[in-house]
């Protein structure tokens, strides 16, 4: 294949969607044809590209160059002088100022803020990630090479045991261990399935993964399969991720033409290939044995466990389930080592954790930090502080089944272990930052009704009890509640947490438990005095809220 002499990006997140990206790239493949620059001219899209100052945001390489906000109108005059002419279209070029440190990070290929080091993202953005030759150029499949001809499956399943890697999905399980289950178990065939059914809410790091860089997550299964002995993969992946589904058939397909799946990889004798399996919007198919229910064709409901996906996975078989975060950091970890990954986070929790930021901090978007950061440093680092100057009052780590973090413990580490000790979870890795102008009662009212929408019925405990806390909330919320109310909803955490049957009922009782914990005073006035601390909740009681008892006072309805 010929080389190409540039690659035009152009941003795709929703708010560039908005303002007419589609059609900047639409009219960018005109001109460029226009011109006969379509064997020399690559132009593709990309997801999050930091702060919405300057969307739609056009970015050229080899230049490095950044172009923002571009309209339809502009394209014209963009590629006529960046392309025809080769000289930058100052008049369309951003400034420094409406940049995140993300997109200034884009023009040295290298972090410019001090705390962020790229391992899963570190292609995104660099590479037009529907061509198969620019993922190689930048070291891609080379990971699987050494895999192959150079390791034994227990060479690698060692070598990501002793990197320490763990679960980014919100569990935190050994990732090496888990492969070593796989590759003990009898029976066969085994799988490996990528879980990229990212259902949480405020949750889309995956998706950039699988947008920005498909063949690593081909790369990442690939070695996968090799060290457990699985010769065939899945990819279950929501339905609504569209531009992710076709970019994976794309790249899946590039990589069978040039050898990088099918038989006889690298002259190894070891055979794999993937197949994309698209979910039907149901949240509990997160769960991995639901998932691994929906791919045989049944109705999405988890799994009685022992026996674990590990000995009794998809069609009866061991299977490895990984989320995409996770597996994204495999080619890395073989290319470079263990002892070179632990190099990044703390001495439990190696390696890097990717973050999405949204809520009352001034730039939202996505990040990857080294493990052991704290909460503080992420909303002034990466976040650039709460907007309007306000004081944090909580983060939620992980969409509606992470953990309530109180202000008081920002400075924690984000680790698995660091929060473990403080008795939250890092979650999937969604942060909802929240101001003094949240209600705790309000936000579990919320994450309730969630859970109850999306609980699949098959146990009573979550198909009753996430309903009945739903409406004890919503009680407590309108100024209506008792402190029977506030009793009956203590048992339901707990018996959800004790019964449920999969990890939806009993992480949809961590809103209340952490409320309770941490905001118990601020529960306590809904029902006792009949206010809400926030100023949010409709209080249909004897008296509505003006503000916090000590700034105001109360008001008659």
């Amino acid at each position: 294949m010929k080389p190409i002499r540039s690659l035009m990006l152009v941003s795709s997140d929703p708010e560039s969607t908005r303002r007419g990206a589609q059609e900047v790239h639409r009219r960018l493949h005109r001109e460029i044809k226009a011109l006969d620059l379509d064997d020399e001219v690559a132009v593709s899209m990309i997801g999050d590209v930091g702060r919405h100052d300057a969307l739609p945001m056009v970015i050229v390489y080899p230049e490095a160059v950044i172009y923002g906000p571009v309209t339809p109108e502009d394209v014209h005059f963009l590629v006529e002088e960046h392309l025809h002419k080769g000289r930058i279209a100052a008049g369309l070029q951003a400034s420094d100022r409406e940049l995140s440190g993300r997109i200034a990070w884009l023009s040295a290929r290298r972090g410019t803020l001090p705390a962020e080091q790229r391992i899963v993202l570190a292609r995104v953005g660099l590479i037009d990630p529907e061509n198969i030759e620019d993922y190689v150029m930048y070291d891609g499949y080379q990971a699987l090479g050494k895999a192959l001809t150079t390791m034994s499956p227990a060479d690698v399943i060692n070598e990501i045991g002793k990197s320490g890697l763990k679960g980014r999905g919100g569990a935190g399980f050994p990732t090496g261990m888990k492969w070593r289950f796989v590759s003990q178990a009898n029976g066969y065939p085994k799988y490996v399935i990528c879980n990229a059914d990212e259902s949480e809410p405020g949750t889309f790091k995956d998706r950039l993964i699988l947008e920005g860089d498909p063949h690593s997550i081909i790369e990442a299964m690939s070695i996968t399969g090799y060290a457990v002995g699985a010769s065939q993969g899945y990819i279950y992946i929501r339905g609504e991720y569209a531009l992710a589904q076709d970019r994976l058939h794309k790249a899946i397909s590039q990589a069978r033409q040039l050898g990088f799946l099918g038989e006889n990889l690298f002259g190894s004798g070891f055979n794999f290939d993937i197949h994309v399996h698209i979910g039907a919007g149901a949240y509990i198919c997160g769960e991995e044995t639901a998932l691994i229910e929906s791919i045989e064709g049944k109705r999405g409901e988890p799994r009685s466990r022992p026996p674990y996906p590990t000995t009794h996975g998809l069609w009866g078989k061991p299977s490895v389930v990984n989320n995409v975060e996770t597996i994204a950091n495999v080619p890395s970890i073989i290319r470079n080592g263990a002892a070179w990954y632990r190099h990044f986070g703390t001495s439990n929790s190696p390696g890097t954790k990717v973050y999405t930021i949204l809520g009352n901090v001034n730039v939202t978007g996505l990040i990857e930090v080294p493990m052991g950061i704290t909460l503080r440093e992420v909303i002034a680092i990466y976040g650039k502080g709460m907007k309007n100057s306000a004081s944090l009052k909580l983060a939620q780590t992980g969409g509606s089944s992470g953990s309530i973090i109180p202000a008081s413990l920002q400075d924690t580490p984000m680790d698995f272990d660091s929060y473990a000790r403080t008795g939250v979870s890092l979650g999937s890795g969604a942060l909802l930052i929240c101001d003094e102008d949240t209600c705790v009662v309000d936000l579990a009212k919320v994450l309730l009704n969630f859970f109850r929408r999306e609980s699949c019925g098959k146990c009573t405990p979550c198909r009753v009890g996430t309903q009945r806390a739903h409406q004890i909330l919503t009680a407590i919320s309108e100024g209506i509640g008792t402190q029977r109310d506030l009793d009956d909803l203590q048992m339901l955490s707990d018996r959800l947490t004790e019964f449920s049957h999969c990890g939806l009922g009993q992480t949809s009782a961590v809103p209340i438990r952490d409320i309770f914990r941490h905001f118990r005073a601020e529960v306590d006035a809904h029902v006792q005095l009949k206010v809400c601390p926030a100023g949010a909740c409709p209080m249909s009681g004897q008296w509505v809220s003006i503000h916090w008892a000590g700034k105001s006072g109360l008001s008659p309805m």
